[in-house]
Order: C-alpha cells, then structure tokens, then sequence
C-alpha cells in the first residue's frame, strides 16, 4: 500500500516538463528593407515582442510582431485647426511558425533556427494633437500582403534557473505587398524583402 502512494506522488514529478513552457522576448534593433524596396525605403530602427511555446525541449511554436518606424521616409503634413499635423510611416510584420530549439551546455547556451508565414502591412498615420480629440487621415495610404520567413537566434541565460536570458534573434522575410502609394512606393505590387536584426531580452516560466 505505501508503495503505491509513493507512486502516486512520483508521478506528476515525473511527468513536469525539464524545460520552461513559454516565452516571452522583446526586442530591438533594425530594419533593413530590400527587394523592390530598395532604394524606396531606408534601413530604420525597430522593435519586436514574441511569444514562444516549447512543445519539447527541441521544438517550439512562435508568434510575434515587428514594428519599424519610418523606412518610407514619410514626410507629409495636413493642416488642422491645431496647426499642421505630421503624417508618419510605420511597418508591421507579423511571423508566425516554429523553431528547433538546440541547447548547450545544459541550456546556459541556446541555439534555434525555424520558419513560417508572415502578414505585412505598411501604413500612413496622423500624429494627433490628443488622445481626447482625434482627426482622420484621408491622405493617408497603406499596403499589405503575406510572405514567409526565416529566422536564427542565439541567447545565453543569466541565472542559473535559465528564466531570464539575452541574445540576438535575426528574421529573414520575403513576400509581396499591394496596395496605395507608400512614399516612393508606386500603387502597384511588389515584391518585398526584410532582414531584421534585434537584441533581445527573454523571460522563461
């Protein structure tokens, strides 16, 4: 009888993951557009948040968002009763897909490599006077489309239960993107690339 409560215990120790379940890393670095984006659009800063889940200890499903602030080089005004409002650019791709994940020397070290589709969209925003009184933007264009992508990273752990880490994380995108005129970026499809580079910071539980 004792023996088969002492199983009993063992089991769900037994079955708890060796691993951390999620993940969540932001990031930040640069942008730098390619394809017939070149020469359109410019390298510009960036930042990115994702979220991981460890199915093994060697595969991981991944979700995120990388935002770039201004590669069209968008410089337009309107006026308003404010005064001139400023129009900016911002680029959002959204990967989705997994990784295989390779620890080293026990999980202080973590390599991974992986893939999956990605949705981009390219839009034109007002810069509001308030977040109380708002104007539309009927000068303002967007673009959007679906590609995939590609990724490697790297990271190291900084305690010794591996919750916290930093690394670098590279996402190679390719697709095609349609829609308005994008600073010089004519009304037509095109064909576009991304290769985004960030630092980054994860949290593991």
């Amino acid at each position: 009888m004792r023996g088969l409560v002492l199983l009993a215990l063992a089991l769900p120790l037994a079955a708890q993951p060796t691993h951390p379940r999620h993940s969540v890393t932001l990031g930040a670095g640069a942008a730098l557009p390619g394809g017939e984006l070149s020469g359109a659009f410019s390298n510009s800063a960036g930042v990115s948040v994702s979220y991981g889940y460890r199915w093994r200890s060697w595969l991981q499903a991944d979700a995120g968002l990388d935002a770039v602030f201004g590669a069209a080089r968008v410089r337009d005004f309107i006026p308003s009763e404010y005064g001139y409002l400023r129009i900016r650019d911002l680029q959002y791709l959204i990967p989705a897909g997994a990784r295989l994940v390779l620890p080293v020397s026990d999980g202080r070290w973590m390599l991974s490599a992986g893939g999956g589709g990605a949705y981009m969209r390219y839009s034109e925003r007002l810069n509001q006077p308030s977040s109380y009184y708002r104007f539309a933007c009927p000068a303002c264009s967007s673009r959007s489309g679906w590609g995939t992508y590609a990724l490697a990273a790297a990271s190291r752990a900084l305690d010794r239960y591996q919750m916290f880490r930093v690394g670098v994380t590279s996402r190679f995108y390719r697709g095609y993107t349609d829609g308005g005129s994008l600073g010089t970026v004519p009304a037509v499809k095109t064909r576009d690339r991304w290769v985004n580079l960030f630092v980054d910071f994860t949290v593991n539980f």
